[in-house]
């Protein structure tokens, strides 16, 4: 097995690559590896496509090194690859995707050439031009995006705290979205829309546990809608959707009137007259009108060993 080391120098630790270098030689076993640093915004997918069509018998695992953007970025890459999986040493900041794997430890390279493969699921995202975009973690729209894109030009002015501070803005400009979701054919909005979570994976932002019950190997996508409220409602709802209790049956009964959540298998349209958002494991899509589906056992992803 080859090991390919894809770093984004600008997520996480200026260092990245030398405590990569170091990592691998501090290993007990020596492996075939080389690194790679990113250019750009989907370079990594670019290169993970090309050297997966110039080498298709090869074994090889590309290791994401950075956030979910990255990580995302790989993964991506190997939709429709043989004999290529991917693995995740978390030197990023955010890292959503890795806590659905609790106590599993991606800090220890020793740990990941060490784990089990195992397939996952990917969203598949169209956005009704015939061009593909993928998520491995969570697509999310209305309030959501709104955050994430405020918190990404924070992030890109090298100001702190941008997610807790989108959400604080998301409050007054982003609580009424004109954005329509159908579910298995079906219309299930209302006039405005809180938000929306269609999930692959369980959080968003860092500590938001906003899909609890998604699995990312049961070929189902998770759907949570909110539909616009008061915000005394809102904010009386917020705390249990910060920590994953908002599926309880008495948190259900309390938002009875504006949440809408079913698991489905079937092609989810989400669109709009107006130009919005689509926030991709941290990344935007801007556009009006997407088909999100569920690609089910895409990419053979590498669990730590315990």
């Amino acid at each position: 097995m080859k090991y390919i080391f894809i770093a984004n120098a600008n997520a996480g630790k200026k260092d990245a690559l030398t405590k990569i270098d170091n990592e691998i030689k501090s290993l007990s076993q020596k492996i075939d590896y080389e690194i790679y640093q990113t250019q750009g915004k989907k370079d990594a997918t670019r290169f993970v496509k090309e050297y997966s069509a110039k080498n298709p018998d090869e074994e090889v695992c590309f290791i994401a090194c950075g956030g979910d953007g990255t990580i995302s970025e790989v993964a991506s890459g190997l939709v429709g690859t043989k004999n290529k999986s991917f693995a995740i040493l978390a030197y990023g900041s955010g890292n959503d995707f890795i806590k659905y794997y609790k106590g599993k430890n991606f800090l220890s390279l020793e740990k990941i050439i060490g784990g089990e493969k195992h397939d996952i699921d990917i969203l598949k995202i169209d956005d009704g031009t015939n061009n593909e975009y993928y998520s491995v973690n969570v697509c999310n729209f209305g309030l959501d995006s709104v955050v994430c894109s405020y918190a990404n030009k924070l992030k890109d002015a090298g100001k702190k705290n941008g997610y807790t501070k989108g959400v604080i803005r998301a409050i007054f400009i982003g609580r009424y979205n004109d954005i329509s979701v159908d579910v298995d054919g079906e219309k299930v909005t209302g006039k405005k829309l809180l938000l929306g979570t269609l999930a692959n994976c369980h959080y968003v932002g860092g500590s938001y546990f906003t899909a609890p019950n998604a699995k990312n190997d049961d070929g189902i996508i998770d759907v949570l809608l909110y539909k616009a409220m008061p915000l005394y409602k809102f904010a009386s709802l917020l705390d249990a959707y910060k920590n994953g209790k908002h599926l309880e049956p008495e948190n259900v009964k309390k938002a009875e009137k504006y949440i809408f959540y079913k698991k489905t298998k079937e092609p989810i349209h989400v669109y709009s007259d107006k130009l919005f958002e689509l926030c991709l494991d941290g990344e935007m899509l801007p556009g009006t009108n997407f088909y999100v589906s569920i690609v089910p056992k895409a990419v053979n992803f590498i669990i730590p060993k315990d």
